[in-house]
């Protein structure tokens, strides 16, 4: 189910428990109507609302921390193949095939991670975009990484300068290697869908306690409408940033475009 997918059953949900709970209404005996019980069911709603806000709060910097490290570490990432790309260049003509293995490697992740921006120009493998996780864990992808490394660490340098630059190549692909890794993992999202489960089931008890004691009139029902929305984009956007290669808000591609132009000079 795709974070707006989720955000519409949510808002069907609030709108079905606040329709329950008008149905039920004129069905309880008059006791129940009475003015002591009115003030308990408000009380009660007062304080399931304050944890519902706090936990919302919660969920929703815990997530923009999320998306922000993964953002940073993508940056970083980028950085690490142009600095890759730069030693193996130093190096000479032995290293011109897994350059192109390389440049290879960072078009086809950046067509497939966003599949819905222009793809970059030249030949590389069409992979096809991952719905459950980061295109970067492709494994056709991750082949192309490998070759490219293995072809370093193959490298016999004739001289000092060169086994200086060969080293300092095997180094960086470690480092690119661990920041992919990095990046697939930060890709599955961190937040516990059971947890979201108990956070959904007291907001359906919060709207059904709407619907059993608010008015029946017009501006009454556009303004639990309104809330339930709200409530509905507040999970759309957590969803979102915890999924930060799916959804609306993605990270962007620019930084591995910036690397891309780098290596086509």
């Amino acid at each position: 189910m795709t974070e707006i997918q989720s955000a519409v059953l949510v808002f069907i949900l609030l709108l079905a428990s606040t329709g329950l709970g008008a149905i039920v209404r004129p069905l309880l005996p008059e006791e129940h109507k009475a003015q002591e019980t009115v003030q308990l069911v408000q009380l009660l709603v007062g304080m399931l609302v304050t944890f519902a806000a706090l936990v919302l709060g919660l969920l929703t910097a815990s997530a923009k921390t999320i998306f922000d490290t993964t953002n940073n570490d993508m940056r970083s990432y980028a950085t690490s193949i142009i600095e890759l790309d730069r030693a193996m260049r130093d190096y000479g003509a032995d290293l011109d095939h897994a350059r192109e293995l390389l440049r290879s490697y960072t078009a086809g992740a950046l067509a497939s991670t966003w599949p819905n921006e222009p793809h970059p120009l030249g030949e590389y493998p069409n992979v096809e975009p991952s719905k459950d996780t980061d295109s970067l864990a492709n494994n056709t992808l991750g082949a192309i990484l490998s070759k490219a490394q293995r072809e370093v660490r193959l490298l016999r340098p004739h001289d000092d300068y060169h086994r200086q630059l060969a080293a300092e190549a095997a180094a960086r692909f470690e480092q690119l290697i661990a920041l992919r890794w990095k990046l697939v993992e930060e890709a599955h999202g961190s937040i516990s869908y059971p947890f979201d489960r108990i956070l959904v089931g007291w907001l359906l008890i919060i709207f059904l306690c709407f619907g059993l004691i608010a008015p029946r009139n017009a501006l009454s029902l556009v303004t639990i409408m309104l809330g339930a929305l709200s409530i509905a984009s507040a999970v759309l956007v957590i969803l979102d940033l915890d999924t930060p290669f799916t959804g609306p808000i993605m990270v962007g591609s620019q930084p591995m475009r910036d690397a891309l132009a780098y290596q086509s000079r």
